[in-house]
């Protein structure tokens, strides 16, 4: 597809949300992105997800390349600057920084905002997906066991947060 030079970060509007579910649908399929089997109705992923941390990464023809959002973890006061986010990223622009940029500006959309810690869940098979985040200073909290049945089989997660220097 392209490199990182060529790709610009953006806020997700819905003009961006066939290729947003495309890509989502793509890492399902993969396997090893989410339990989910099927990417949901824009409507439910438009509801579900914090405007304010929706992004997507675009090539210099509008091609959506990949994408990054957040979700609170609670309604509860006490985890207002608490999130979970996903990454995903087409398989054509893999390898080529395209999550690690989304990944760089979901952080920094987070802080501005007060959010204090990011975390996610990864299966262990997805080492590409591990890497990034310990390269954008994600720690490994601890690992799932067998958490829940994905395709007929028990699958483990691992737990990972980042805790941002910059927000009391």
């Amino acid at each position: 597809m392209t490199g990182p030079a060529a790709v610009r970060v953006t806020g997700m509007l819905p003009e961006h949300a066939e290729q947003v579910l495309a890509i989502y649908q793509l890492g399902i399929d993969g396997g090893d992105a989410t339990f989910e089997t099927t990417a949901p109705a824009w409507e439910a992923f438009d509801a579900a997800r914090l405007a304010e941390h929706r992004l997507v990464a675009v090539d210099r023809a509008g091609r959506v390349l990949g994408w990054a959002a957040a979700v609170p973890v609670s309604d509860r006061c006490a985890y207002a600057g608490v999130v979970e986010h996903s990454v995903y990223v087409h398989p054509d622009a893999r390898g080529q920084g395209v999550g690690a940029l989304l990944l760089d500006a979901l952080i920094s959309s987070t802080e501005a905002a007060g959010i204090w810690t990011i975390q996610s869940g990864i299966f262990p098979e997805n080492t590409a997906s591990l890497a990034l985040h310990e390269r954008a200073g994600f720690r490994v909290i601890g690992t799932r066991e067998r958490i829940g049945k994905h395709h007929g089989r028990w699958r483990d997660v691992v737990l990972l947060e980042r805790r941002s220097p910059t927000v009391d």
